[in-house]
């Protein structure tokens, strides 16, 4: 494909409804959370091999975006981009606008306030391929994401359209407003006040915001405050120049640091009243929905990093030699890079198989009355477990990445000119913003108990009484070898582990088990297993039977997805046993040990040739080519 061909298909900002989202033979009832006590077929999933040549072009060209405006800079400067002068800002708005200028600033923003309008799923794809630019990344995520999405599903007509269009083209950054001295994980803890004057027609906000991205050089913020006395807090579109708004100098930050973070000060800024954006009270909710699309979209960004640093390995291990021969051919080296591509793999087949979700869930909303904007929102909503799962497994995945990166490349890899100490350092951020990675551990086990127990969307106790029998069915012979038999078997011992082990703590413990944090964690390491196994499973089944497919590459994939199988084996069954010594003792506690032995059966492997194999196939095409 030319590249002449790919600036005419985002010219033409790609019309969103002739990109193929699957195959659509969906359960209509599916839901969030239950992929726990549920089957779900393999023809049901979306995987990356299904991506339209108009999906495949937008991500190229965002790639190519980043390897000429931002790699090549780098390298070209000898060192990274750093605001601190200001010149510094002026090279960040200007690849901003020049981003804009390809559509790439309104992915997420409706076609007739001049964005692409593109589908979540393409959407969070567009998250992976921006990974390449660094801490570029950074500002374009909190561009097309945090920063403009309060806009698109919660603003009138009036604000759309004076804000959207400038966004989309660049020329307005958007930043967000949220987190505050005194809180940060706990955002509705937040003492920024607004106070409406007499006259009604304006809010004077008054407090402090911290590590606000873009807000250097932003335009538009959004911003949450509490107006009066009010327990919950509501939202407002701020521009830079109102008066009382002053912005504090940049933060020096460990890495993103050609990203801008400042605080923000508000001494009786004045916001007009129609700046008031949602309903009153509306803005807990709002932050909450719109960082579930910030989660996915990290875990994307953690994938897309991932990539970036086996083909910047591979480049590398192909060159340096040691010993009279070239790096790549030692064991060790292909176990790192083998194992970095079979994680990004896995995790990557969670990341759209849940985008896709999104979308058809979306699209039954709407067909049930909601509106546009709401029917999205309540889809990416319905997936809040799974999105804080893919947060944490995505940024976990580019912070180990890129470790070993630095590794791969030794003392090279710690200096400054090759690139990696710069993406290790960039990627660190990506397990704190968006909630640290502590707090969605603990979300995903949270809210899925929520659905089971109290709003009853997840049939949780239904599951748990079936663990019995399961755990019967585990002492007996298992002769099946056909198809992925073992593999099905080692999935649904990970569900049942999983409900074993929550429900004995759940009685144990009863409502205290939510001041349990380490317990809490445990299980959400297992509960994270569950997902990425099944939906790597489920690729591998879903691949197995279309046409066209590379016999050798499948051969391949089957391998990686048996070799994350048996890491997460001994993941789940640590984190299992750490949860039951934590809370049991005397017979429970050997019981519920044994237990854990029995009920994951191990997916036979040779491990080491799998990781030489990978590796062996990503030498051959040059990079990550999965």
């Amino acid at each position: 494909m030319s590249k002449e061909t790919v600036d005419i298909a985002v010219a033409e900002k790609v019309d969103s409804s002739k990109i193929r989202r699957g195959n659509t033979n969906v359960n209509p009832s599916l839901k969030g959370g239950a992929f726990l006590v549920g089957t779900t077929s393999p023809e049901s999933i979306f995987v990356s091999e299904e991506w339209t040549e108009e999906q495949r072009m937008i991500a190229q060209t965002v790639i190519d975006f980043c390897v000429k405006e931002i790699q090549d800079a780098f390298f070209k400067r000898g060192r990274e981009l750093e605001i601190t002068k200001p010149e510094d800002k002026l090279e960040m708005l200007d690849l901003v606008k020049k981003a804009g200028e390809l559509g790439l600033c309104g992915v997420s923003i409706p076609e007739a306030y001049g964005g692409l309008g593109l589908d979540f799923n393409t959407g969070t794809y567009f998250s992976e391929a921006i990974a390449a630019g660094f801490s570029f990344a950074t500002t374009i995520g909190a561009q097309t994401s945090i920063g403009s999405l309060p806009i698109v599903f919660y603003g009138n007509e009036a604000q759309k359209q004076k804000y959207l269009p400038g966004i989309a083209s660049g020329e307005l950054i958007a930043s967000y407003a949220l987190t505050e001295p005194t809180a940060g994980s706990d955002a509705n803890a937040g003492k920024t006040k607004a106070t409406l004057t007499e006259d009604g027609k304006l809010y004077l906000l008054n407090g402090q915001k911290i590590w606000i991205t873009n807000g250097g050089f932003a335009s538009v913020f959004v911003v949450f405050a509490k107006i009066g006395d009010d327990e919950d807090l509501s939202t407002f579109i701020v521009e830079k120049d109102f008066e009382g708004l002053t912005i504090g100098a940049e933060e020096k930050k460990m890495g993103i640091k050609g990203s801008s973070t400042v605080q923000l000060f508000f001494d009786n800024c004045k916001v007009p009243v129609e700046n008031l954006l949602g309903e009153r009270q509306g803005g807990f909710r709002m932050a909450l929905n719109i960082l579930n699309t910030g989660r996915i979209k990290l875990g994307a960004g953690g994938v897309g990093g991932a990539k970036f640093t086996v083909d910047r390995c591979v480049k590398f291990a192909k060159e340096r030699k040691q010993f009279d021969q070239v790096i790549a051919d030692f064991g060790v080296i292909k176990h790192k890079i083998g194992d970095i591509t079979t994680k990004a793999f896995a995790i990557e087949s969670a990341v759209y198989r849940t985008g896709y979700n999104v979308d058809l869930k979306s699209e039954q909303f709407l067909a049930e009355g909601l509106s546009e904007g709401d029917a999205k929102l309540n889809g990416v909503r319905e997936f809040a477990v799974e999105c804080s799962i893919l947060k944490t497994k995505g940024s976990e995945l580019a912070c180990y990445a890129t470790d070993e990166g630095i590794q791969i490349h030794g003392g090279m890899g710690y200096a400054t000119e090759t690139g990696m100490e710069m993406a290790y350092r960039d990627a660190r951020i990506t397990k704190i913003y968006e909630g640290t990675n502590e707090v969605n551990r603990m979300l995903s086990v949270g809210e899925l108990t929520k659905r089971g127990l109290q709003t009853k969307e997840i049939d949780l106790i239904g599951a748990g009484k079936k663990v019995p029998g399961f755990i019967f069915s585990q002492f007996m012979p298992f002769k099946s070898k056909a198809g992925y038999a073992a593999e099905e078997r080692f999935v649904k011992g990970l569900k049942n582990l999983f409900l074993l082990i929550s429900g004995a703590v759940g009685k144990k413990l009863g409502k205290k088990m939510i001041e349990e944090q380490e317990i809490i964690l445990n299980l959400s390491d297992i509960l994270a297993e569950v997902y990425i196994c099944e939906s790597v499973l489920l690729k591998i089944q879903k691949l197995e039977k279309k046409t066209g497919i590379d016999a050798e590459k499948l051969g391949v994939q089957k391998e990686m997805m048996r070799l994350y199988l048996y890491d997460a084996h001994g993941i789940a069954s640590k984190a299992a046993r750490d949860a039951v010594n934590s809370f049991s003792e005397g017979l429970q506690r050997k019981i519920l040990l044994s237990l854990i032995r029995r009920m994951l059966n191990q997916v036979e492997i040779n491990p080491k040739e799998i990781r030489r194999k990978v590796a062996e196939m990503v030498y051959k095409n040059g990079g990550y080519c999965f």
